[in-house]
């Protein structure tokens, strides 16, 4: 039996990008940064950002635009500032784990753009796992904020621990120094004893998935050694 299928064929035109009604002086990040999500997955929350005038009242009516580095998706990626100055769009990252830099930008009255870089972070299946370890077993003492799901005990430590994203404090350590750290606590690099030692906690796989995660939310970003970074 043949089955044939008829139609027409239409040719689908982008739609135009909105015109901006007006143009502000300052374009800043009011929430959505520094997000940590599944590679190749939405994040979470949506970004938001705002276009401000020199008073730093909110504009409405300003373009904001969105771009990304490849496999980034914005929805959308261009659109006009509400009542209130702001603009929000839903971001998913690419499907390789890392950080990932976008940029929002607006133009001002000179017809001058305003970019603004967004740093997101995309975590792979290690950097998850890592994140999930450290939310069951860390974040209670290294994690200063407390949440409805997990009171910080942080501020209540007479060495309160630092934070995974203190780039200052973990780019200076190797893996091998944090392999011990977790496995054999504090005191086996010389750090404080309130450092548990988690050997018999957390498997090797487990132990070093938290040293990814640690890598990967580190600010500043992680470099490993003996890698050469070409300078942009």
């Amino acid at each position: 039996m043949v089955v044939a299928v008829c139609g027409c064929s239409r040719q689908h035109k982008a739609a135009p990008a909105p015109q901006a009604t007006a143009v502000g002086s300052a374009l800043v990040v009011s929430s959505g940064d520094k997000q940590l999500g599944p590679a190749g997955a939405p994040l979470g929350q949506p970004l938001v950002m705002q276009v401000n005038d020199d008073q730093g009242n909110g504009v409405t009516g300003a373009l904001v635009m969105f771009t990304g580095p490849a496999g980034v998706k914005f929805d959308p990626s261009e659109l006009l500032t509400d009542s209130s100055g702001q603009v929000s769009t839903n971001v998913t990252l690419g499907n390789t784990s890392g950080r990932y830099q976008l940029t929002a930008v607006t133009n001002n009255k000179a017809g001058h753009a305003l970019p603004v870089q967004v740093p997101e972070l995309a975590a792979g299946y290690q950097e998850e796992l890592g994140y999930q370890v450290q939310r069951t077993y860390c974040s209670r003492c290294h994690n200063p904020e407390s949440t409805p799901e997990q009171v910080s005990n942080h501020d209540n430590l007479s060495v309160p621990p630092h934070s995974f994203d203190q780039g200052d404090t973990y780019n200076k350590l190797s893996d091998a120094d944090l392999t011990a750290i977790i496995g054999h606590g504090g005191p086996a690099m010389n750090l404080s004893v309130l450092m548990p030692p988690y050997g018999k906690t957390l498997t090797k796989a487990e132990i070093q998935a938290v040293i990814a995660y640690i890598r990967l939310v580190s600010d500043p970003p992680y470099q490993a050694p003996g890698l050469v970074y070409a300078k942009q």
